[in-house]
């Protein structure tokens, strides 16, 4: 395999550990190149790195540059016909880069410029594994819990494809960047992250960049990945997390805004912080009653309207990146 895998670290140093003990297990025969971009951690991660494997490439990069500028340097060091994007949380499971790239290798994939497989939590359980871009639609079946009461439905369960089976290669409009394999050709066309983003949406709107330049975004079952979820967002104790658990609220907005602010404009960026907030705002209003369980949902919803706001100043409506580290 004439690959590179790039992996970001922030304080994750016994996380990235088993991450890469699983990845230089599961390519024992044949390993990659492996290029580690440690975003000034705290925690001995870059040291680890250098001790335990030493095969590996660290680059320090001095101060927290977010995961885009990260990656991007890491990028530039690289030598792979595919590049690997790893998250420090995650393990393989089998041989998922393997698979990945005999895919993409096949004669009647040379368009497949990107490709992902599933995505397992440490219980096993599938998580969102490929998805649909995102719109005021799709955020609403979200907020509402529509997508997920029915999520067998190609209406509703459409934004993260809940109706498939996973079983069976699809292409799909964008895959996480918890596992991705890229070639490198479509790199050197598009250009790689946009460092506005400083987390998150970074994978998704390069994706629609290639989308629009005509390469195709695959999901492979087979190249699985088992993600822990949240490694290095969990170290920011300054910092609130989305329902779920495992992105950080307030840069999940602003990398939000700005995504759709770049691709679909203004007025997507009024639709659907308007979704969010009025959901909240509503949410708000339906537990104005007493009770300890309806005040603190009172208090979620309230946070999260105020977050909105927040990121939306913060951002200039998305026209503006926030200077760095967030």
């Amino acid at each position: 395999m004439n690959v590179s895998v790039l992996i970001v670290s922030f304080n994750t140093q016994n996380m990235l550990r088993d991450c890469l003990a699983s990845l230089y297990e599961a390519c024992k025969s044949d390993p990659p190149e492996v290029i580690v971009a440690d975003n000034d951690s705290h925690d001995g991660s870059a040291q680890m790195v250098r001790d335990e494997f030493p095969q590996a490439t660290v680059i320090d990069t001095g101060a927290n540059l977010g995961f885009a500028a990260a990656v991007n340097l890491a990028y530039a060091q690289s030598h792979g016909e595919f590049i690997a994007l790893l998250n420090p949380d995650a393990e393989f499971k089998g041989e998922p880069l393997t698979k990945a790239v005999a895919f993409m290798q096949e004669p009647e994939h040379d368009r497949v410029g990107m490709c992902g497989g599933r995505v397992f939590n440490a219980q096993g359980a599938l998580e969102p594994s490929a998805r649909r871009f995102s719109s005021a639609l799709f955020k609403f079946f979200d907020q509402s819990g529509l997508s997920t009461r029915y999520a067998s439905s190609k209406f509703f369960g459409a934004g993260d494809y809940r109706w498939f089976d996973h079983q069976h290669p699809m292409q799909v409009d964008w895959v996480p960047g918890t596992f991705i394999v890229i070639r490198r050709t479509t790199l050197e066309e598009l250009g790689f992250f946009d460092e506005r983003y400083f987390m998150y949406y970074e994978e998704q709107d390069l994706c629609l960049r290639a989308s629009r330049a005509m390469w195709r975004v695959w999901f492979v079952p087979g190249a699985d990945v088992v993600h822990i979820g949240g490694g290095a967002s969990r170290t920011r104790k300054d910092q609130k997390f989305d329902s779920a658990g495992s992105q950080l609220r307030s840069f999940r907005m602003r990398s939000e805004w700005l995504f759709f602010r770049k691709n679909y404009g203004l007025f997507s960026v009024i639709s659907n912080a308007s979704v969010e907030a009025g959901w909240h705002l509503l949410r708000y209003l339906l537990h104005c009653r007493p009770g300890e369980e309806h005040a603190s949902k009172r208090s979620e919803s309230w946070g999260i309207v105020q977050d909105v706001q927040h990121s939306l100043a913060e951002t200039r409506w998305g026209s503006v990146s926030p200077p760095r580290p967030w």
